[in-house]
């Protein structure tokens, strides 16, 4: 499970953060293997900037499940304050603190410039700083003067995020588990897999490659119900394209009647991998995604609007898939 902790329209942040922990504690008790909290920034409609308090809060609201990353916007931080926040929350929950990676801002330019103090990025800092962030969690050396304490010695797992090639080929070179963002930018998502798998080089922490793919769920007793659910991410996805943010909105039986030329095509291009439908529907996406990614998890992103029919969702998520 991935949330970006939507604040709903009519709700408040508090409301949000209450809902994740109440959605993880769910994903819990049904199986589901980690749950990641996502960095963004200057959004109205998304809780999530204070990535690793998030991370505490649900790991200490929950007892087995991993918690972590999806992701840590590496570029904003600086390595040594990401291992010592990370190497704290392994202290704190040994075995169960994932650190998901990521090199996009996770906001707009002018934040990004306030997060990063006019620091410029080029493309060899990500690789560099991934390194030094390896070293910082990994043992200490003899003659190491830097040290993150804590975070030394911990191992936090460490995956790397991407929504294009660059992600996939160091994850690759660098014997690292992969998540492909295609939760949102599913185009490239076959490729970035395949280049992932085919330059894949064993390391300490991995032997194969293991892939992770986000994919949208809207899940309910029938299609239309499904269907009708799925309009609030309809128009969250919407607003994206058009540069208009707003709180997560309740389903509108009239949205899709509204839209434009064009509009219909763009969100279904967003969305071309979310498995949106009732039980059947949800089993044959599943199943179908599996066969043609052959991806190790679902990373499942479920936003329906109504707190209740998001858990509903997960349930009809398990019991088509999960469930023995």
């Amino acid at each position: 499970m991935l949330d970006l902790v939507a604040v709903r329209e009519g709700s408040s942040v508090a409301d949000a953060l209450a809902l994740s922990l109440r959605t993880a504690q769910h994903a819990e008790k049904l199986g589901f293997t980690r749950y990641w909290l996502a960095e963004h920034h200057n959004m109205e409609s998304i809780a999530s900037s204070a990535t690793a308090v998030l991370v505490a809060y649900i790991a200490g609201g929950t007892r087995r499940i991993r918690v972590g990353s999806g992701g840590v916007m590496l570029p904003n931080h600086a390595p040594l304050v990401v291992a010592e926040a990370f190497g704290t929350l392994a202290e704190l929950y040994p075995g169960r603190i994932d650190l998901g990676l990521g090199r996009a801002p996770g906001t707009d330019a002018h934040t990004m410039r306030a997060l990063r103090r006019n620091r410029l990025e080029t493309e060899a800092d990500f690789p560099r700083d991934v390194s030094e962030l390896q070293a910082l969690l990994g043992p200490v050396l003899p003659g190491q003067r830097l040290v993150a304490n804590p975070g030394a010695g911990t191992q936090v797992p460490i995956w790397l995020l991407g929504s294009s090639l660059f992600s996939a080929q160091l994850a690759a070179q660098k014997g690292l588990p992969y998540a492909f963002a295609s939760h949102f930018a599913p185009q490239m998502m076959m490729q970035a897999i395949a280049l992932y798998r085919d330059l894949f080089q064993p390391s300490e922490a991995l032997r194969q490659p293991y892939v992770a793919i986000g994919v949208p769920l809207v899940a309910a007793p029938t299609d239309n119900e499904a269907q009708f659910l799925a309009t609030s991410i309809y128009q969250r996805v919407l607003g994206i394209l058009k540069g208009d943010r707003k709180k997560l909105q309740a389903p509108d039986p009239d949205f899709l009647s509204s839209l434009r030329d064009g509009e219909n095509a763009a969100i279904a291009e967003f969305l071309e991998i979310a498995v949106i439908g009732g039980p059947d529907a949800v089993r044959a996406g599943f199943e179908t995604l599996n066969q043609v990614t052959r991806a190790d998890e679902f990373i499942l992103v479920c936003d329906v609007f109504d707190p209740d029919l998001r858990l509903r969702s997960l349930d009809i998520a398990q019991q088509v898939w999960l469930a023995p």
